[in-house]
């Protein structure tokens, strides 16, 4: 088969294409290759279902998740975005919201992903003191005004502001958001070197689908067309009755002002008000955007320190967190080249002697072509460097 993987795997009428497709080649190119050739997906491990439990946990800490009946695709997407749009006012009047899906569109294709966790809590001050330093080092040099702050006074306030009762008192403006991943492993002990860059490009990604969308910057028919969606089709008359009955529903103001800290439920009439305002993909997108803007007023509001969390699966222990700085130039390389090979434009690589470790957990290796030329190569220099030894002896 001479098509590209994105013809064989990723275009209409399969699902287009996810963070996952664009993250999980950074273990290894061929193993993905051999997994969608023989699964068309990345099936779930053990580890996998495991890790999707503990994220209901988690996000049943700060959601409640009521399933909702759907009649159509339209009303599917409908509750996507909506989920979105409480995520987002969740965020607002409680400082931490989780599961928030994004959408975007990398080198002209439709991809989306899920954060994990999205808090106004620094989960590294000292990290993003020395982000804030080395970029002053290459900005013309300002003197401090009397109301600003400096670098160590400000991280003080933010530690101090960080709880839920002096969230209002920090204008949204001047809020930061920080991306969590949280990531189960089977081993107790955290991935080092080459096995982290999955999830570093994850959380890179994830921060540059969240700033497109923040800045209104993603194409809302391009991602409706990929999906095969009418985004002009009304809702059903059900799915908002059924939206506007639960309980949890945050207003359209919520988390605007301390006034609203202690009552951030809209009533069942404001929902279904709201709905019938928005009562189709188009008009809840706007919405969707509008929450956005409020929540992230300007890119300076997502913080460059990002931070992957890994949980020990058999017991549910937390092992330990890297926090790490958003790279947008690496980031921008990575996928590139990435999605050379997803268009077929490079073949497939494999893992190189010094992660050989990888082959060792993979159940293609037995089949691996990359696998057994890169072993002919490793033979073929052993047995050239016995023949020059061999030579040298004879002389």
């Amino acid at each position: 088969d001479s098509r590209s993987p994105l013809e064989r795997f990723r275009t209409t009428p399969k699902k287009p294409l996810s963070v996952t497709d664009i993250v999980s080649p950074a273990w290894c190119e061929i193993q993905y290759w051999y997994t969608l050739t023989k699964h068309g997906r990345k099936l779930r491990t053990p580890a996998m279902k495991q890790g999707s439990a503990v994220h209901r946990i988690l996000e049943e800490q700060v959601h409640t998740i009521v399933p909702i009946t759907v009649q159509t695709k339209e009303d599917s997407w409908g509750l996507k975005i909506w989920n979105v749009i409480q995520g987002l006012r969740t965020l607002r009047v409680t400082g931490l919201t989780r599961e928030l899906e994004v959408w975007g569109v990398v080198e002209g294709q439709v991809i989306n992903g899920i954060i994990d966790e999205l808090s106004y809590t620094c989960p590294d001050p000292q990290l993003e003191a020395e982000i804030e330093a080395e970029k002053d080092k290459h900005s013309p040099t300002k003197s401090i005004s009397p109301s600003q702050q400096k670098i160590d006074e400000y991280f003080g306030t933010r530690s101090r502001n960080s709880t839920n009762l002096n969230l209002y008192q920090t204008p949204p403006e001047k809020r930061k958001i920080y991306l969590t991943d949280i990531k189960t492993r089977s081993r107790p002990s955290l991935p080092k070197g080459v096995a982290f860059r999955p999830t570093l490009m994850q959380l890179m990604l994830y921060r540059s689908l969240l700033a497109s969308l923040a800045a209104n910057t993603v194409p809302a028919n391009t991602i409706f067309a990929r999906y095969d969606l009418n985004p002009s089709t009304p809702f059903t008359d059900a799915f908002i009755a059924e939206i506007s009955n639960l309980e949890f529903n945050f207003s359209d103001d919520a988390g605007l002002n301390s006034e609203d800290r202690f009552a951030p439920m809209s009533s069942q009439g404001d929902a279904i008000n709201e709905l019938q305002q928005h009562n189709n993909l188009t008009l809840l997108w706007q919405l969707m955007i509008q929450e956005f803007v409020r929540t992230i007023p300007s890119a300076d509001c997502i913080g460059e320190v990002l931070r992957a969390e890994f949980i020990l699966a058999r017991d549910q222990s937390v092992l330990g967190s890297k926090c790490f700085a958003y790279d947008e130039d690496a980031l921008t390389k990575y996928v590139q080249d990435e999605m050379k090979w997803w268009r077929g434009e490079r073949k497939p690589r494999g893992v190189e002697v010094e992660e050989a470790y990888k082959c060792r957990v993979c159940e293609f290796a037995e089949d691996c072509t990359w696998r057994k030329e890169k072993m002919e190569e490793a033979i073929g220099r052993q047995r050239e460097r016995r023949g020059r030894l061999s030579t040298g002896s004879g002389v």
